[in-house]
């Protein structure tokens, strides 16, 4: 699958961005359904934080692709406690820490410094994983409290939505959340918020990471 189209959809991106914010704004490029040349692709267009959903997939990925040094790979999707093990050291930040029981497995797991965001459930939409927002003072203090994780900030995702308002509530009440935290003592600067069907709501919204599927890779054909 050719990507040359990416480059144009990334300047494309960044100007979107640069007109609703000065503050940097990490973009992660979601290779998740496409193969490891979406990787070298984004690599290649100076995208080096590269985002995977499925714990298996983005293992394979790493394997085949050990030549790419600077590649920074996050683990964005679900993260069940007996995958624990497996990515313990393998991805620079896991954006999706959502009870106490999956960071301490996690904690128990890891040898160095993990970097690691709690995912809140902010929609408070069953199907979507998370905390809740009501929780995630008192969670965020045990995992911040916890050896080998460094918690950094926190990961929602907005309804699936077209409705701006609904998006605007939602990452408006991550980052209120956030500041609810900070003012308990635990200081967390990323907010990790926003796809590509809405990262333009959650830029203006004070994200600091953007996850961008299909906006810059085109349509998955898996």
């Amino acid at each position: 699958m050719s990507f040359e189209a990416l480059p144009e959809r990334l300047a494309q991106v960044r100007a979107q961005i640069a007109r609703l914010t000065a503050e940097p704004v990490t973009i992660v490029a979601v290779t998740k359904g496409f193969g490891p040349e979406a990787v070298r692709a984004a690599a290649a267009a100076g995208l080096p934080d590269v985002g995977e959903n499925k714990v298996q997939e983005a293992l394979a990925k790493q394997d085949a692709l050990q030549d790419l040094r600077d590649v920074r790979w996050h683990l964005i999707g679900h993260l069940q406690r007996n995958k624990a093990r497996a990515v313990a050291g393998r991805f620079a930040v896991i954006h999706s820490l959502d009870s106490i029981e999956l960071a301490g497995e996690l904690d128990r797991r890891s040898s160095t410094v993990q970097r690691v965001l709690m995912q809140v459930n902010v929609a408070g939409e069953s199907q979507k994983s998370g905390c809740d927002p009501a929780q995630a003072p008192a969670l965020a203090r045990q995992i911040a409290a916890l050896e080998h994780l460094r918690l950094e900030g926190l990961m929602t995702l907005a309804p699936f939505t077209d409705d701006v308002d609904v998006q605007r509530r939602t990452f408006r009440g991550l980052r209120v959340l956030r500041e609810t935290i900070k003012e308990e003592g635990v200081w967390l600067p990323t907010l990790s918020m926003g796809m590509s069907g809405d990262y333009a709501t959650a830029v203006a919204e004070g994200a600091t990471v953007i996850r961008l599927g299909t906006v810059l890779f085109g349509p998955r054909t898996t």
